[in-house]
């Protein structure tokens, strides 16, 4: 179970931060009742070893490592057995779900707000809570329509366009770099986050950026919606959220780029979408300018600076030491 979602999680076959998130704590749920471990430092030992697997599979999505760090963190406890360990990691694991699955919910409900009636929207990508926004003001009676783009290479926007025609929302299907020639019709454009850093830039899907752009130059707003395990702490030292590049086979076929001799295929993930950019990000927590990160990572997610210090929480933590 453990190795598979991994494996899944790397070849993305678990897309969205929070789907990912979610996953990660059911394969270490999962993991922990199946092990027999000979002692309790053996148990923990073991459950660093199954969070580090999964820590490495996706380098840019925060919500992994927050999650993984919220669930570990109860195996920092004392603890008189195995047993017990294993009571309190269930426990931990079950209510992290639980609160995930009711963020998406509260962000809904919170970003709808936000969204008027007779609004033309934009999306890029397939975010859980963006979607979450859009089918909540359709709930609600709001008459919208909605661009969504293709989102090259791995074609998320097929989910996001099925998504939107089951709950009845008319739906303008573009290619990614019909973005600017459309943003003068758009009102709101509403996407979600891998990762947002402590002063406000967003990490999303590679082409956010360009969207934000084209937005910022049309004067149309640009609503983030992001559950605040997305928030990365260690952006609190300067630390840069690492973008990750994919197979390039996703953009060029084997058998095609064989037959260049001087052509490299570059494949970002992600691309950084500057806080000046973004106008509101809404959370379940509620909704901020972006110039508010810091709050949520010091007061929700509960990181202060010292957890963070260079040499503490290094990208093999496991997410059982302080940061």
């Amino acid at each position: 179970m453990l190795a598979d979602t991994a494996e899944k999680i790397k070849r993305m076959e678990i897309r969205g931060a929070g789907r990912i998130a979610r996953a990660a704590v059911t394969a270490l749920e999962d993991h922990s009742s199946s092990l027999t471990p000979r002692s309790l430092p053996d148990y923990l030992e073991k459950m660093d070893e199954a969070a580090a697997l999964l820590l490495a599979t996706r380098p840019t999505a925060v919500s992994l490592p927050n999650a993984i760090h919220t669930v570990m963190s109860v195996l920092r406890e004392p603890y008189t057995d195995v047993k017990e360990a294993e009571d309190a990691f269930r426990e931990r694991c079950r209510a992290f779900i639980t609160t995930s699955e009711q963020a998406v919910q509260r962000i809904g409900e919170i970003g709808s707000r936000h969204i008027r009636n007779g609004d033309v929207l934009l999306t890029h990508c397939n975010s859980e809570a963006a979607l979450a926004c859009i089918l909540e003001a359709k709930r609600m009676g709001k008459e919208i329509s909605v661009f969504a783009t293709e989102v090259r290479p791995r074609n998320q926007g097929y989910l996001t366009i099925r998504t939107l025609d089951q709950a009845g929302i008319p739906t303008s299907f573009i290619v990614d770099s019909a973005a600017r020639y459309f943003m003068n019709e758009v009102d709101l454009v509403v996407v979600g986050a891998d990762a947002v850093s402590v002063n406000g830039a967003v990490v999303n899907k590679i082409g956010t950026s360009q969207i934000a752009l084209a937005a910022h130059e049309a004067r149309t707003r640009l609503m983030v919606a992001a559950e605040t395990y997305k928030f990365a702490p260690r952006t609190i030292l300067g630390e840069y959220i690492e973008i990750e590049e994919r197979d390039p086979g996703e953009v060029l076929a084997r058998d095609l780029s064989g037959q260049f001799s001087h052509v490299k295929v570059r494949n970002p993930a992600f691309d950084v979408t500057p806080a000046e950019y973004v106008d509101l990000i809404v959370t379940e927590a509620g909704a901020i300018p972006p110039q508010m990160a810091y709050l949520i990572i010091r007061d929700i997610l509960g990181w202060e600076i010292g957890e963070c210090s260079p040499g503490v929480g290094s990208r093999q933590d496991t997410g059982r030491g302080p940061c």
